[in-house]
């Protein structure tokens, strides 16, 4: 019996919504076929799996530094942008902000995103430059203090989503939460590690250019979880709202199809000591095996 690859739904979803999504106007202006809350996503991450797609060649420097920035609590693009990622410069600009009813903020200022309310949710934002430490409540640390200490708790929950924080925001949160569930050992084998799930839920799923980038970044950040508490990393779950195909992407995403997903590569870490999730660098990823097939551009909606 021949297993399918995980990548597989994510090519069988993107077929639904080029045959069947119901064409709709959106933000941006592009148009879009969209299809709501489809069947949800499920990844393996066990065997320090990681699940990038390989029809197509994924940004994974771009990815890395993203996530670390979430981590750090950043909320500045420009420091993404000095290190060649690039993709919050048209949400930063000064032209964007401007038509957000933001003009007040420098460029590049996104506002109270991502990783402001991972780590200083409630606190008052007042720009990009100021020092958090110790402002809202770090819901990063709490879900790590609960997976080690409380590992059967239900409220193990990230949130990105705070309606009071949103008319603030460049961009509100389409990733908006997930939840880490632990898989206790049997009582039989006491000195087997925990496993380590996590459950994301994305209001807004942008199947060409956004998804591939999510799935890594949640792949990445359960299995960095999974170090700095002991557990091991078992399986990402997406559940998806809009997920949509914009509609200059179909040509692209129509190539994609064609093409037969390659193995997964593995993840390991250049240091194996790391018990803090703040601890992390970009060097310590060491992403091995990743074979893919070559990119194909498609443009960004702003």
């Amino acid at each position: 019996m021949t297993t399918s690859h995980d990548e597989q739904q994510y090519l069988d979803l993107i077929r639904r919504v080029l045959d069947t999504g119901a064409p709709r106007p959106d933000r941006t202006g592009t148009g879009t076929l969209s299809l709501f809350a489809p069947p949800s996503l499920r990844f393996s991450l066990a065997d320090s799996t990681l699940p990038l797609l390989t029809t197509k060649r994924t940004f994974l420097r771009g990815i890395i530094e993203e996530l670390l920035w979430f981590v750090r609590g950043a909320t500045d693009s420009t420091l993404l942008a000095a290190k060649g990622v690039k993709i919050w410069d048209g949400n930063g600009s000064a032209a964007f902000l401007q038509s957000r009813g933001l003009g007040h903020r420098r460029e590049g200022d996104l506002g109270p995103v991502y990783g402001f309310q991972w780590r200083h949710f409630g606190a008052k934002y007042v720009d990009c430059d100021k020092d958090y430490a110790g402002e809202g409540v770090d819901q990063l640390k709490e879900c790590i203090r609960k997976i080690k200490s409380d590992p059967t708790d239900r409220r193990i929950i990230l949130s990105a989503w705070n309606p009071a924080d949103i008319p603030h925001m460049a961009l509100p949160p389409c990733h908006m939460m997930c939840q880490f569930y632990v898989h206790l050992p049997p009582a039989s084998s006491p000195a087997e590690k925990p496993k380590l799930s996590c459950l994301m839920f994305q209001r807004s799923a942008d199947l060409g250019l956004g998804i591939p980038f999510n799935i890594a970044s949640y792949a990445l950040l359960t299995h960095m979880i999974a170090q700095v508490t002991g557990t091991v990393a078992h399986e990402l779950i997406i559940q998806l709202g809009d997920a949509h195909v914009y509609r200059d992407h179909v040509d692209a995403l129509e190539i994609q199809l064609t093409r037969t997903p390659k193995p997964f590569p593995k993840l390991r870490w250049a240091r194996e000591n790391i018990d803090d999730i703040e601890a992390f660098e970009y060097a310590d990823f060491v992403v091995e095996g990743y074979e893919c097939h070559p990119s194909i551009p498609m443009k960004m909606s702003v």
